[in-house]
């Protein structure tokens, strides 16, 4: 058997024996236990947005638990130090005259990190983070110590304001919003909440649980983390190019080095659907791309788009989340034609009115979507009425 079939067949076991138990123990999870998976064979970061309380935590440790490997989670405060996070100098070290970092139980021998309220990290702890994250060392004087990270998951209940955050923020490839279930949910999540809460009292822990007799290991990831590099992306290449493209006139920032890393999540998400070869599909990962709320709906309107244009390329094993069943927000339609009509009433150079232009162009594809005939008709006569007022 080579690599890629192993790899496909350690994938599926992934699906069957972790992620479909974890989406019945949280309910309302599907989502972010979804790109856990792909983060996580693609040996990339993610962060969560949303409110304490919302099983952030637990799903990391969850995921951690099942796939038998060590977690490390810690609540960053603006007073934390490295030292917290990447362990002490080891004192029977210090008296010989050697400065060795005792990293026991702590974030250098983890293979999943949780860190909440990522961005209250101050400036010492930021230096540290940022070459974990993206060299995955942490140096300290003379030592430098490789660390077996599978992933990362940071946490905060809001996006940053400062540039030096915003390096930290830019280390997470993907950001999804991760809040309290819908009401008509509740129920379920208090059943579900409370049969965890059952297991945990249970002494013997995870033995007794439905993933008693895991098959997928630390080691099992690693080889399916190895495996994508051997996934061809080049059939997805130019639609990813144009898709990109459209992101960046729609104001969405995409540097660069993001849309190469990207290409490994492209790969991670085929070969979760048993593919070693990438289709339009998998372009789904870009909808997790923002850097603000209000980019969430234009990035899940140009990704379906780019899907559904390229819909005769897809052969077989489409990843289930390209199929978006979302419809837009009219309040948040409207909130923007406002945005842009107050805009409007300054004098706008030419770079600025094609900004407009590409943003009313996908407010309008938008406002197809529209459930209601009424609502829609009302949005496409102010889409009209600001074409006419910007040409």
């Amino acid at each position: 058997m080579n690599s890629g079939q192993q790899a496909i067949e350690k994938a599926q076991l992934l699906t069957d024996n972790v992620l479909t138990p974890m989406k019945r123990a949280f309910v309302g999870k599907d989502e972010i236990i979804d790109l856990l998976a792909v983060s996580l064979v693609g040996r990339e970061n993610l962060f969560l947005m949303g409110p304490p309380g919302t099983a952030k935590s637990a799903l990391v440790n969850a995921l951690a638990a099942r796939i038998q490997g060590k977690s490390f989670d810690y609540l960053l405060t603006r007073f934390t130090e490295p030292n917290e996070l990447f362990g002490p100098f080891d004192i029977r070290k210090l008296r010989d005259g050697e400065l060795i970092t005792n990293k026991e139980g702590m974030l250098p021998e983890a293979d999943l990190i949780f860190l909440d309220e990522l961005l209250n990290a101050n400036s010492a702890v930021l230096n540290s983070l940022l070459m974990a994250l993206n060299e995955r060392i942490f140096r300290r004087g003379r030592e430098t110590i490789h660390m077996p990270m599978l992933m990362v998951v940071g946490a905060s209940n809001q996006l940053p304001e400062d540039e030096a955050l915003r390096a930290l923020f830019d280390r997470f490839l993907l950001r999804v919003v991760c809040d309290n279930v819908p009401q008509e949910q509740l129920q379920d999540v208090i059943a579900a909440g409370w049969a965890l809460e059952q297991q945990r009292a249970d002494s013997n822990g995870l033995a007794n649980s439905d993933h008693a007799n895991e098959t997928v290991s630390v080691d099992d990831i690693r080889l399916i983390q190895a495996a994508v590099n051997q996934v061809d992306v080049s059939t997805v290449r130019q639609s990813y190019v144009e898709l990109i493209q459209r992101l960046r006139h729609a104001g969405v920032t995409v540097s660069d080095r993001r849309a190469v890393k990207f290409q490994r999540l492209l790969a991670a998400s085929a070969l979760l659907c048993g593919r070693m070869v990438a289709n339009p599909s998998d372009l789904w990962i870009l909808r997790y791309t923002w850097e603000t709320e209000e980019q969430q709906e234009v990035l899940t309107t140009l990704v379906s788009e780019a899907i559904n244009r390229a819909a005769g390329e897809v052969s077989d094993s489409p990843h289930p989340r390209s199929k978006s069943s979302q419809a837009p927000d009219a309040e948040a339609l409207a909130f923007d034609l406002d945005r842009i009509e107050r805009r409007l009433e300054q004098e706008l150079g030419a770079a600025d009115r094609s900004y407009v232009q590409d943003q009313l162009a996908v407010l309008s594809s938008r406002c197809e979507w529209i459930d209601s005939e009424q609502t829609k008709t009302f949005l496409k006569d102010r889409l009209k009425t600001i074409w006419d007022r910007l040409a």
